[in-house]
């Protein structure tokens, strides 16, 4: 066996032997970083970011947004998934939980953004808007997106006064600087 073909079949094995378990398997358990809505009564903002499921979480991640207003039960999940598009179904979804820092297939989330009380009220408004005018809700791609990532990058451009900062590994944040993006 030559020396190239022994490298090619330890990075196979190493590739193989670094892969995240099943998706269908992976744990999606609550991460336990987010406010109890049922403990705390104000309203709350939130954006995590966890590493992409199997090999590509060794470069990037996945972003959502979290919103509670002051009192609610639980909170409304945004966020962007390609495979929705297979099924027939918009990219970005919507949906009601209460917890919404879930480990993304195997992935421990951290937070990136935690706005809380009047601030938070003031804010969720202006995220409700904007998510009904996310321009690419229908569309995904990996790079250079628009993905996951660059839904919370363009809430970000619409809504300034969250100061929401994404890692480097957010790929495809940058698709939201297109000048047709904003308003």
């Amino acid at each position: 066996m030559t020396k190239k073909v022994a490298a090619l079949l330890g990075l196979c094995l190493l590739l193989v032997s670094c892969a995240k378990s099943d998706w269908r398997t992976a744990s999606r358990e609550p991460a336990g970083i987010a406010p109890d809505p049922q403990v705390d009564k104000s309203a709350v903002i939130e954006v995590y970011a966890a590493d992409a499921f199997s090999w590509r979480g060794w470069f990037a991640v996945h972003t959502w947004v979290a919103t509670k207003p002051a009192n609610a039960e639980e909170y409304t999940v945004y966020e962007v998934v390609g495979w929705r598009l297979r099924r027939g179904l918009p990219a970005l979804h919507e949906y009601q939980t209460s917890n919404p820092d879930r480990y993304w297939y195997g992935a421990r989330p951290e937070k990136l953004l935690a706005i809380s009380g009047d601030q938070a009220s003031e804010l969720i408004p202006k995220i409700e808007s904007a998510v009904k005018r996310y321009p690419w809700a229908d569309e995904y791609t990996v790079f250079p997106g628009p993905n996951s990532n660059t839904f919370p990058a363009w809430l970000a451009l619409q809504v300034p006064e969250l100061n929401l900062d994404l890692p480097f590994s957010a790929i495809g944040s940058g698709f939201a600087t297109n000048d047709e993006s904003t308003d």
